[in-house]
């Protein structure tokens, strides 16, 4: 596994938007006020031609400029590490015109992204050797004052903080008022509670287990899975040794897309070798589908692997969110309903 140079005092942060690009509220002036907390702490800003842009469909360009861009700041000295702009819906169709061969020999840089970029989160990890960093888009880095969680993310694309723990509580969507200031910061209001299983028996006792990180939204992941792109049962034998330890999230997905999509991935391989799985809070949370829970959708597929089983976790798309180093090996500890993963780059 390759691990890019992290970032250093006055380094330069590349932004790149393969899925959305910040151009409508309140992404603009969140972005706006991104670029100015990253320069005023001293770092240089690059800005990539796309970030402002909605000339795509599902992202802020075409498909072959966007995997023109992501070339771009991959290959050449722009940066030193990279930012996303933003998810979106349909940075799958980048792939085509990304030089993996290339990016695969090139020295490596961190890309930070979440959602949409597990297009390219997943891919840099299991086809390029490349370890990447899911979590926060550009644009979160402007809420004011900042959870910590985004510090986490900052110290980790800086190499201070490898390990991360769960936080205090998360911020329900349905619960929010209806308008909120663009910068306004994370709302927290539920506790966090994670549910531990080994295997398909729920268990409030101490956890611990490790293996190769990998991972992304499940909804972007069914994209991949079968294509050229999809490198995941490789990647498992090729880190047998350690085993791989899943990490996933729900977008869209209710628990019967999340249930037919698991038994898809399993049935590609995915799982050999798995030593534990991972899932954040899916934005469905709390859904029922013909009576069937996202509880309920992992566990009839992946309890019978007899391997821990964690869920609502501070992962993806209902924040706060800890940043992951897909291809890290990870070692998970569970300890009176806390979650803690120190992630090693070995």
């Amino acid at each position: 596994m390759r691990y890019p140079r992290f970032l250093q005092n006055g380094g330069r942060i590349g932004f790149i938007a393969p899925s959305f690009g910040c151009s409508s509220e309140p992404y603009d002036t969140r972005f706006t006020a991104a670029l100015a907390r990253f320069e005023e702490l001293g770092y240089t800003c690059v800005t990539g031609p796309n970030c402002r842009l909605d000339e795509g469909v599902g992202k802020s360009n075409t498909a072959e400029k966007c995997g023109a861009e992501i070339n771009d700041f991959f290959l050449n000295d722009r940066s030193d590490v990279i930012l996303s702009c933003g998810g979106g819906e349909t940075m799958c169709e980048d792939l085509d015109f990304v030089d993996f061969d290339a990016i695969k020999t090139a020295e490596p840089k961190w890309y930070m992204g979440y959602s949409d970029n597990t297009n390219l989160v997943f891919p840099l990890t299991t086809l390029c050797d490349t370890a990447a960093i899911y979590g926060p888009c550009a644009p979160s880095f402007g809420l004011t004052p900042q959870h910590e969680a985004l510090g986490d993310a900052l110290a980790l694309l800086r190499g201070e903080k490898l390990t991360m723990n769960s936080y205090g509580g998360w911020q329900a969507d349905e619960a929010l008022p209806e308008e909120l200031p663009p910068l306004q910061p994370y709302i927290i209001n539920r506790p966090f509670k994670l549910r531990a299983f080994e295997g398909a028996r729920e268990t409030d006792e101490d956890v611990s287990f490790s293996g190769r990180l990998i991972g992304g939204c499940i909804d972007c992941l069914k994209s991949l899975c079968g294509t050229r792109f999809d490198g995941a049962a490789d990647f498992a034998r090729r880190y047998a040794a350690d085993g791989t330890v899943w990490f996933m999230e729900a977008f869209s997905f209710s628990p019967m897309d999340m249930r037919r999509t698991l038994w898809q991935f399993e049935n590609a391989g995915w799982f050999e070798n798995a030593k534990g799985f991972l899932f954040g809070r899916p934005m469905t949370y709390g859904q029922e589908f013909m009576g069937l829970t996202h509880y309920q959708a992992a566990l009839d597929i992946l309890g019978k692997y007899g391997v821990p089983i964690v869920m609502d976790l501070d992962i993806g798309h209902l924040p706060p969110m800890m940043p992951l180093i897909s291809g890290s090996l990870a070692e998970v500890k569970i300890r009176g309903g806390g979650f803690k993963i120190q992630m090693n780059l070995k």
